[in-house]
């Protein structure tokens, strides 16, 4: 069996490929920054500029964190079907120059949130040790895995709290907790079902050597289906008592209940656009790249117009909450 040679870098970067190779899209997860003030009700010009700052830094730091992802893997991406058209595996983007981007933007990611909030920065560093400890062992550790990616979207929600000084309801963040461990079970449930077609079907057929996550060999569908549902129910039981208002602590008012409604539809409509036969029945009706797209939590919620939609739903009933409250018109 040959394998072809790896790509040679391009002499002249390609600013298009630097830009692809930050992975704008997967900024999207710093959206919980949000979280915490939203779900306080504490929206002002000044928390949004704190919250914009705090996007930013997230941002930096967490492209920089990619590259050096896409740096340590780049012999292993140039053997998978489709991690082999990222910018660094293609030789798109030279390998020194990624380095330097990456220690640029950690740098910088992290002296703004100290600028901003000391307890800002030490999240920021608290999400570096997270993400060296995953990409040098835990990714290869079963169960810490999907744990350490779902710590990664929490602590964006603290983040958002230490850069508001908004304080955090222990519903709020059992309910990010479980949300997470949904999302990255979910994540590696679509990477199983993409490393069993390649070895069952479409590599085998071509003969191609497939590489995959060590720790999937660890994994079944058995296992991560029931994960799920331990998750996505205490996900769904720690927002209902949080939005049952402030008796148990939680949202300054019971009327927030209302928006339960899009919680447990947007988790049962994101089981099914992840379920492996709807993305068949997809494909089959031409939606191009559907079960490439399972394997990307983030890209699934930004394609499917439902997911769209229900989130839309939610931010306006709890806008409406909001401003009634605010009006004194709902306790």
């Amino acid at each position: 069996m040959t394998v072809s040679p790896p790509p040679r870098s391009s002499p002249r970067p390609n600013p298009k490929a630097l830009v692809k190779a930050l992975r704008p899209k997967q900024w999207t997860k710093n959206v919980l920054i949000a979280a915490a003030p939203l779900f306080a009700f504490e929206i002002s010009p000044l928390i949004a500029l704190q919250v914009a700052i705090a996007f930013a830094a997230f941002a930096a730091v967490s492209s920089g964190f990619y590259l050096i992802n896409d740096l340590m893997d780049v012999a292993a991406d140039r053997l998978h079907p489709i991690k082999r058209h990222r910018p660094i595996a293609a030789g798109q983007v030279p390998i020194p120059l990624a380095w330097g981007m990456a220690v640029v933007l950690l740098a910088g990611g992290v002296a703004v949130g100290f600028a901003q909030a000391v307890p800002l920065g030490i999240t920021l560093v608290a999400y570096g040790l997270l993400q060296v400890a995953y990409n040098y062992r835990l990714k290869r550790t079963i169960v810490l895995d999907v744990m350490c990616i779902a710590a990664g979207f929490v602590l964006r929600a603290v983040a958002g709290g230490c850069a508001t000084g908004v304080i955090l309801s222990p519903w709020f963040l059992l309910c990010i907790s479980m949300l997470s461990l949904f999302f990255a079970i979910e994540k590696r449930k679509a990477e199983l079902r993409w490393a069993l077609m390649l070895e069952f079907g479409e590599g085998q057929r071509q003969g191609q050597p497939i590489q995959t996550r060590s720790v999937l060999l660890r994994y079944s569908m058995d296992l991560l289906s029931r994960m799920e549902g331990i998750v996505s129910s205490s996900a769904i039981v720690f927002y209902s008592l949080w939005s049952a208002g402030p008796q148990l602590q939680g949202a300054p008012t019971k009327w927030m209940l209302i928006t339960v409604p899009f919680v447990l539809y947007g988790v049962f409509r994101y089981q099914l656009v992840s379920d492996p036969k709807e993305a068949l029945r997809r494909r089959e009706m031409g939606g191009k790249g559907a079960i490439a797209t399972s394997e990307r939590p983030e890209e699934m919620l930004l394609s499917d117009w439902a997911m769209l939609l229900t989130a839309a739903g939610w931010v306006v009933s709890t806008a409406a909450v909001l401003c009634l409250h605010r009006w004194g018109l709902v306790t």
